[in-house]
């Protein structure tokens, strides 16, 4: 079977976290979107649609899959929107009928088949954002599917997420196969696996009692360090000496994590390795939190919070929402970010006060001083230097990717006043 995951116009409404990769590389929960679409199915053929400027990354990444390109002489595609929250059953929704059909959630189109003249149509739009329109001319069906629009609906469902991930990933069947050194607090534990080579020291507090705990490989946690489930702490990450890890928290692989972390999703490579609090937050990867900087996540009146999303202010629905950073962005120390903030990628920020609550990528400075343009030479240099730390080369198809990434961002750096 032949299964295309596809971006749509609405990948814009995820920004700054899919400048540098499509929108089902997202995370939530213990998996990325796309490995939830792909494990529903049986052994299919994977193809992946994305903006032009990704396709080599994703070539690199994947060099299984095709990328931007059909199989040869294909004849039938399920072609699947990739903010789609896949459920394990999620495949048993579309069984092909005989016909082309479009399935729709509200004005999303979930998914679509594609045979004969509509595979050739849709080839000729790889490497572009499908829009609404290419589908007047399907039949449209109506599914109960959970898509993805805004960050924080990847952190409001991250809890959740992590439950069912949980149960796949363990077959239900949760084993401890890391070294548990004396004086480890395991609690409901029949609710936690700790993957081969991890490492629980003395005085560590894992609590399931209200959901489970996920310890992925040469994973260690420091000494009296405290999470609740539900969570998940990634392959080769560090929980650093009396963290606290509240539930409904993803710390992807390779991170560094101390002082106080709430309902967020860490998503890969990044560090926040000292006192402070994160909450209701989405970082990306290649991410430093310096020490004692905080976000807030909750307003004092109690209302919604509003977020700057592709340039307009959008009202969340929701009581607590964070901080939502791009990859490869750092903040000074003591730094205090506002209710709702957005920080952009490539971005280096510092200083007293709080800086305000949108931050276009490449960004350099702070509340006091305001911002000047993160010269792109010097941004790549730092990329290269932070990378090489943890063994991951930075090449030529790194470097173009910044520089394309930098002329995209160039229009919301005008538009705030970001000084050359």
């Amino acid at each position: 079977m032949n299964i295309c995951i596809f971006e749509d116009e609405k990948y814009r409404k995820l920004l700054p976290l899919v400048y540098f990769r499509p929108v089902y590389e997202l995370r939530c929960g213990i998996s990325l979107l796309m490995d939830k679409i792909i494990r529903s199915f049986s052994n299919p053929t994977v193809i992946l649609h994305a903006r032009d400027y990704l396709t080599d990354v994703l070539k690199r990444s994947y060099p299984s899959f095709y990328v931007n390109e059909l199989p040869n002489a294909v004849k039938q595609v399920l072609f699947i929107n990739g903010r789609v929250l896949a459920d394990p059953h999620f495949a048993d929704k579309f069984k092909y009928n005989g016909k082309d059909v479009a399935y729709v959630k509200g004005d999303d189109v979930v998914a679509f088949w594609a045979t004969g003249e509509n595979i050739q149509k849709f080839k000729e739009k790889f490497g572009k954002p499908f829009s609404k329109k290419d589908f007047d001319d399907f039949e449209k069906i109506e599914v109960n599917v959970k898509l993805i629009t805004y960050p924080w609906e990847l952190v409001n469902n991250n809890g959740e997420q992590i439950a069912v991930d949980f149960n796949i990933l363990t077959e239900g069947k949760p084993k401890k196969l890391g070294k548990i050194y004396d004086g480890v607090h395991l609690l409901n534990e029949h609710f936690i696996h700790i993957d081969e080579g991890a490492k629980i020291k003395p005085g560590v507090v894992l609590d399931a009692e209200n959901g489970p705990i996920y310890i992925g490989k040469n994973a260690k946690i420091l000494p009296n360090a405290v999470i609740e489930g539900p969570a998940y702490i990634g392959d080769d990450s560090l929980i650093k000496v009396s963290a606290k890890i509240y539930e409904n928290t993803s710390i992807g692989p390779v991170c560094k994590v101390g002082g106080e972390v709430e309902a967020s999703i860490i998503h890969a490579y990044s560090n926040k390795q000292h006192e402070g609090f994160i909450g209701h937050s989405y970082l990306g990867t290649w991410v430093n939190i310096g020490a004692d900087t905080n976000n807030s996540d909750l307003k004092n009146d109690y209302g919604n919070v509003k977020v700057y999303i592709d340039g307009e202010l959008i009202d969340s629905g929701s009581m607590f929402v964070g901080l939502t950073m791009g990859d490869h962005s750092k903040s000074g120390i003591n730094l205090m970010f506002n209710t709702g903030t957005v920080v952009g990628v490539s971005c280096n920020i510092y200083g007293a006060g709080l800086p305000p609550k949108f931050i276009p990528s490449f960004s350099w400075g702070g509340a006091e001083d305001g911002f000047v343009t993160y010269r792109i030479d010097k941004a790549i240099e730092v990329a290269k230097r932070v990378m090489a730390r943890r063994k991951v080369q930075f090449t030529e198809i790194d470097e173009k990717l910044f520089r394309k990434i930098f002329e995209l961002t160039q229009d919301e750096r005008e538009r705030n006043g970001v000084k050359d």
